[in-house]
């Protein structure tokens, strides 16, 4: 997941995919200021996922609004919202991996139906207005 806004700097080269979560009922401000040549700020609403790539080293301060003002609640180091992204080699044998603690296969096959599944509708228990 590329930053086309704002792209890493050339001389970083270790770079992770994050996932932060707003879990408030508040708007949150996400921003990277410790990696210098780059500008990282996005509005988060309550509930959204935010998913960026970012320098391992990277911190995340999460500024929390408030009236008129934002409070900053929170530093995440950049490590902890890591993604784990799954190599070409896993996902070609996705089928045959199994996840180690419920003993079912990570990725299961989506089973669906090719039929039709819409149905009119019917007045049925309605009672008639005349």
């Amino acid at each position: 997941m590329a930053q086309i806004l704002d792209p890493l700097p050339p001389e970083q080269s270790g770079k992770i995919l994050c996932c932060y979560v707003n879990a408030t009922s508040k708007i949150q401000v996400a921003r990277i200021s410790n990696i210098p040549n780059w500008y990282f700020e996005r509005v988060v609403f309550p509930g959204q996922r935010l998913a960026f790539e970012a320098p391992i080293e990277a911190q995340l301060e999460i500024h929390t609004g408030m009236m008129a003002s934002a409070i900053l609640s929170d530093k995440i180091p950049c490590d902890r919202l890591a993604l784990n992204e799954p190599s070409s080699y896993e996902l070609e044998n996705s089928e045959q991996t199994n996840d180690s603690i419920n003993k079912k296969p990570i990725v299961q096959s989506i089973k669906t139906k090719t039929e039709d599944t819409t149905k009119p509708l019917t007045m049925s228990g309605f009672a008639s207005v005349d």
